[in-house]
This record gives C-alpha cells, structure tokens and sequence, in this order.
C-alpha cells in the first residue's frame, strides 16, 4: 500500500505521454489520453487538480457491456481523464471520491 497517492506520468508505445492517478491502495483510479508532450501531459494533471473538487465536471457513464465508469472535464467541456471500469454504479462513485481524496491529499 502507498502512503500517498499520486501521479505518475509514462510514455506510451504510441510514444505519446500519459498520467495515471495512483490511490493509496495502489490502484489506477484515472488515466489520461495521450498528449504529444510532456509539459502537455503535467498541464493535463494541473488541470485535473483544478476541477477535481468541483462534482459538476464528473460525469457517470454507463458501458455497453454492462460495467460503469467516469470522465472528469475541464470547464471547456474536454475529458481530462477516464476512471477504472466498475462492476457496480457504487464502485464507479466511490471511485469518483477516492479521485477526489487523492487529489486533496497531494
């Protein structure tokens, strides 16, 4: 287990850069799409900083096979990261909160 939750960014095979929000249980509980650099990639983290404490920027979703999810947005309307998939609407907003924690923590 993490003491501190965090961000990580990695560089896909696409060589694209990625985030992933690490919870305290080590968990992956948001990810980025790919962003051309790095400094786009740590302006993606800032902007999730920025609107992770405002609940109206996340959004519930629903998968076609049956499993739930969520995207956070900037004000703009544009998916900053997309959560884990979750067997339950519960899990998926629990999620939502341990996004939410994670974040205030860092």
């Amino acid at each position: 287990m993490m003491t501190n939750p965090k961000f990580q960014i990695h560089r896909g095979k696409d060589q694209q850069f990625y985030f992933r929000l690490i919870a305290r249980n080590g968990r992956v509980v948001l990810r980025s799409e790919g962003y051309a650099s790095r400094s786009s990639c740590e302006k993606g983290i800032r902007a999730v900083k920025a609107n992770v404490a405002k609940v109206e920027r996340f959004h519930r979703k629903g998968s076609s096979d049956g499993q739930f999810y969520f995207t956070l947005t900037a004000a703009n309307g544009e998916i900053i990261g997309v959560s884990e998939r979750y067997t339950t609407k519960r899990g998926r907003d629990d999620g939502i909160q341990a996004v939410r924690r994670a974040v205030q923590r860092q």
